[in-house]
């Protein structure tokens, strides 16, 4: 199998520039991913020197897209990524804006999937200091994108 590090994450995500919000995928498997993210200047999300606090909603969602897009294309073999929506964020705490030049490592946790919904758990770190969590619905829709 080929390792998640090794992989452009960009590839496995339907977000495009500026919009990236994963610069690289660090681990992936059938239940879980961690990601890392750098914050620059020119984020569309940073103002003032700092991550608004709602950027976190889209870095948790791309965490879990990247690991959707590895189980698809490397452990299932698919030439093709489903798409998934945000369907609910619960128990959302930012506890810390992160500030442009610190990077932001998020780590995500399928708790339970039933049919085509994920209850996922994410939560993200400056180095050990957590600075942020929720858990959030993702509907894996019956849209695809070829690869």
């Amino acid at each position: 199998m080929i390792n998640p590090q090794d992989v452009d994450v960009r590839a496995l995500l339907p977000q495009q520039p500026p919009m990236v919000m994963v610069d690289r995928l660090l681990f992936a498997d059938l239940r879980s991913a961690t990601t890392a993210f750098g914050i620059r200047a020119d984020n569309p999300f940073v103002e003032n020197g700092v991550l608004e606090p709602y950027a976190m909603v889209e870095i948790f969602a791309q965490t879990c897209a990247a690991q959707l897009g590895f189980v698809d294309r490397y452990i299932r073999g698919h030439d093709y990524l489903r798409i998934g929506y945000i369907g609910a964020v619960r128990k959302m705490r930012i506890e810390q804006v992160p500030q442009v030049g610190e990077t932001l490592t998020t780590r995500m946790d399928i708790v339970s999937e039933v049919m085509n919904l994920m209850l996922i758990q994410a939560e993200s770190f400056v180095g050990e200091r957590r600075i942020a969590a929720a858990e959030m619905k993702i509907a894996v829709s019956g849209e695809s994108i070829t690869v």
